[in-house]
């Protein structure tokens, strides 16, 4: 009888106003031993950092995946977030026979029976592992792009409608990688700013 395969579902980046929306997937095995998983919201970037690699290295399986800003604004972000999850579910090199999901929602479509857990980033250690995954994916994501598109300041507000970030659209209008559905962007571009990107 082959082993009940579970994996972890999480994603990061519903909120700002820029980039992509990710998700993760990791199976973990009875015996990782992986110390200090939590919700990656409550650890400090070089700790996500570090278990960032050793998730990959110890766990039975793992997958990241995205949906992109013009999935975003085609289909609004509640819609694009379950795309990255199930993208990242179907991305698992080793299939998983249950998917634990953090939220109140599952995505359709999953390969394998699911359910879905409120705060489950901070109950469910696979899950805690996808949050961290889909975390350090996004934010290494935000830091390419401030080098691409510097007078945002990407680096220090990973996409969030910080005064920084705010101030920064009405001066410069959006860039193509700004969320034209969400509505700090909208009145950005329609306040007589153009993008130069």
């Amino acid at each position: 009888m082959s082993a009940v395969l579970v994996c972890g579902v999480d994603e990061a980046g519903r909120g700002p106003l820029a980039g992509s929306v990710f998700a993760a997937a990791v199976i973990l095995g009875d015996d990782h031993g992986i110390v200090g998983l939590a919700d990656s919201k409550v650890l400090t970037a070089p700790r996500r950092a570090a278990l960032f690699d050793e998730i990959q290295s110890k766990s039975l399986a793992w997958s990241i995946a995205s949906a992109n800003v013009a999935e975003i604004d085609q289909l609004n972000i509640l819609q694009a977030t379950m795309l990255a999850m199930l993208r990242a579910v179907q991305g698992l090199p080793t299939p998983a026979s249950a998917a634990l999901i953090d939220g109140n929602r599952v995505p359709k479509g999953l390969p394998c029976p699911a359910r879905a857990i409120v705060k489950g980033d901070a109950l469910e250690p696979a899950i805690s592992a996808a949050s961290i995954l889909a975390k350090v994916a996004r934010d290494n994501e935000l830091l390419a792009l401030d080098r691409e598109f510097p007078v945002y300041g990407f680096a220090e507000h990973k996409g969030y409608p910080t005064p920084a970030h705010l101030a920064a659209l009405q001066a410069h209008g959006p860039c193509v990688v700004h969320r034209r559905s969400f509505a700090p962007v909208r009145a950005a571009a329609g306040a007589g700013q153009r993008s130069l990107w």
